[in-house]
């Protein structure tokens, strides 16, 4: 039993290790770098997967000599993506492509070109007719003008070679993470495929451009905010796109390599920013869900420190777009649930973004390799065509706020015409109410009137008689105080009842002095005008001012006039027989002013009484004249 087995087993054992040597020989020759044949008829060709090996170069150090030797030592890897990258963007990175030529290109004038237009550095080593290398360098990191084409990818001009076998060199260093694209294309195709691609271009940009003028048109007419964040993201994909594909570096700032390492991420962060303030504002976020109001303002707050870290400490965090997709896919996400909550211009909002979302995905899956051919090319500008649908959709998205508005505005409009009209008639049956109240009143008040009238009139009879009485009695009066004043001693203050102040001194100085009429001291002119003193009077021919003080007994006068009356009264009323001290006490005055005052008017009172007749009867009022 045992030896009849052994053939048995030897020949399993056998079939296991030819099993392993074709196992490995496949594994070792898919492993192996694949070449690619081009002749006469190839127009264009795209390096994928197994075509291109790669090697990783931390340091950044390594030469093209140490290069080649590496390569002949097995130590390029194969690629296993569609579309190699440089994982690592400390380091730099050697590509290498294997190309067998059927034909001779010696006539045939063809180009290497380069998609990823963010590449910091690129230098190329082609192969020559001669078995020698020519080293090409260009990069986003230089300026436009040195590039071999105008062209916003990288171009190389391949030499002319015969038939055989072609290996050429590669050597890549970004910041950003890039796909390794090469692609080997014909000048005639070069060409065509340029023009349509630049035509491609300038019908997006000029389809932003439309759309900002529009929006900025509508925003004066309306005044309506979201027109102008609206403006502001379209500008910032516009923008961010331009930097992306390289048109910016070529038209806009061809001079000034520094600002590709920025302004993608700048216009991608603004593109962000004004996508979150454009849907928060044109939503109602606000008022629909305040909750995700406060989650949208929280995004922008997150977003804006981490570009502000970017901008000036950590540039290379620049390359994480992904991070992009969680303001966008917010804003997709509040947009959603508004229109759920019935805001019907959520619905363009959200079929807008989801376009957008759909062109990204094609674009990842293209990035990928997981499809080629034309639909590969449609994925390529997928992204484009996505940010084109979004645009024409949250322009209706707007339009369909502006009619909701207006929607608003006439259902506000009728509302208050409504409530206008019922006001009036309330206003009209108030006023009828108001009128007839009135109407009765006002018979009442004539009735009143009327009785008031008669009653008004008995008053104004009493009043004329009562004004009789009070001007008799006023007389009376001023009769009995001056009857007081020339037969009794009175107070200061019953004689200021009189004379109270100073202009009412002045006025009956000036009828006493000029009670015979006025006559000018110096030329004798009877006519005056009033002087600038209080009661002086002016001569209207001579224009000499007199006042009523002077040529009497208080020229030059420095105690107060009215108190200067009472002392002429006490002394006159006395006949002279009151002390100073007296006088004093009366008059709250000094007792030397006032007896100084009292002698001069005791020499008129003399003076006056040897002049006098005995049988008439005289009054203070005369002293003052008597000068």
């Amino acid at each position: 039993m045992h030896s009849t087995n052994m053939p048995l087993y030897s020949k399993m054992i056998r079939c296991c290790i030819i099993a392993m040597l074709l196992c490995f020989c496949i594994s070792t020759s898919v492993q192996a770098q694949r070449p690619v044949h081009i002749n006469h008829t190839t127009a264009e060709y795209i390096f994928t997967n197994d075509e291109i090996s790669w090697l990783e170069d931390p340091a950044g150090t390594m030469q093209f000599k140490e290069a080649r030797s590496r390569d002949a030592a097995g130590e390029f890897q194969a690629n296993t993506s569609y579309y190699p990258k440089n994982t690592d963007q400390q380091s730099a990175y050697w590509f290498k492509v294997h190309v067998i030529l059927g034909d001779s290109i010696e006539k045939k004038q063809s180009i290497i070109e380069f998609f990823d237009q963010t590449i910091d550095d690129i230098t190329i080593y082609l192969p020559d007719a001669n078995g020698e290398y020519i080293a090409a360098h260009s990069g986003a990191a230089e300026q436009f003008r040195h590039r071999l084409y105008q062209h916003k990818n990288f171009e190389f001009q391949v030499p002319d070679l015969s038939k055989g076998d072609y290996t050429y060199y590669v050597r890549v260093k970004s910041l950003n993470e890039i796909n390794f694209i090469m692609v080997y294309r014909t000048a005639e195709r070069f060409i065509n495929y340029a023009l349509v691609e630049y035509i491609t271009y300038g019908l997006f940009y000029g389809m932003i451009l439309v759309f900002c003028f529009y929006n900025l048109l509508m925003l004066m007419a309306t005044g309506l905010n979201h027109y102008l964040y609206y403006v502001l993201y379209i500008v910032s994909v516009g923008v961010y796109e331009m930097s992306t594909d390289g048109i910016a570096f070529q038209f806009i700032w061809p001079g000034t390599p520094g600002l590709n390492v920025y302004m993608y991420g700048i216009s991608l962060y603004c593109m962000s920013i004004f996508a979150l303030i454009f849907a928060r504002t044109l939503l109602r976020v606000k008022r629909q869900s305040p909750f995700l109001y406060r989650l949208l303002n929280g995004i922008i707050v997150i977003r804006t420190v981490f570009f502000i870290v970017c901008l000036f400490f950590r540039k290379e965090w620049f390359i994480y777009k992904f991070l992009d997709f969680i303001p966008l896919f917010a804003a997709f996400i509040a947009g959603i649930i508004i229109w759920y909550k019935g805001f019907k211009p959520a619905r363009f909002f959200v079929l807008g973004y989801a376009l957008l979302f759909l062109g990204a995905i094609g674009k990842l899956i293209n990035v990928l390799g997981l499809i080629s051919g034309n639909l590969s090319v449609a994925a390529h500008y997928s992204m484009v065509f996505g940010f084109v649908m979004e645009m024409i959709l949250l322009s209706f998205s707007i339009g369909d706020q502006v009619r909701l508005l207006r929607k608003e505005k006439k259902q506000a409009q009728d509302d208050a015409f409504f409530h206008m009209q019922h006001h009036l008639k309330l206003q009209a049956s108030a006023n009828q109410l108001l009128e007839e109240q009135v109407a009765e009143r006002t018979r009442q008040l004539e009735l009143q009137s009327q009785e008031i009238y008669q009653q008004a009139q008995e008053i104004a009879r009493m009043n004329k008689l009562l004004e009789k009485d009070n001007a008799e009695l006023k007389t009376n009066i001023e009769k009995i105080t001056d009857a007081r004043i020339t037969s009794a001693e009175l107070t200061f203050e019953e004689f200021s009842q009189k004379y109270p102040d100073q202009e009412k001194c002045y006025s009956f100085l000036a009828d006493l002095k000029w009670s015979k009429g006025y006559s000018c001291k110096k030329c004798n002119y009877n006519n005056f005008s009033k002087g600038r003193k209080p009661f002086s009077r002016r001569c209207n021919k001579c224009a000499y001012e007199e006042s009523p003080m002077n040529d009497t007994i208080f020229e030059n006068n420095r105690i107060p006039i009215n108190k200067a009356f009472y002392i002429v009264y006490l002394v006159f009323t006395t006949k002279g027989n009151i002390s100073s001290y007296q006088i004093a006490e009366k008059t709250g005055m000094r007792q030397g002013t006032c007896w100084a005052y009292a002698v001069r008017i005791k020499n008129l009172l003399e003076a006056e009484s040897m002049t006098t007749r005995k049988n008439k009867k005289g009054s203070w009022m005369d002293l003052i004249m008597k000068v």
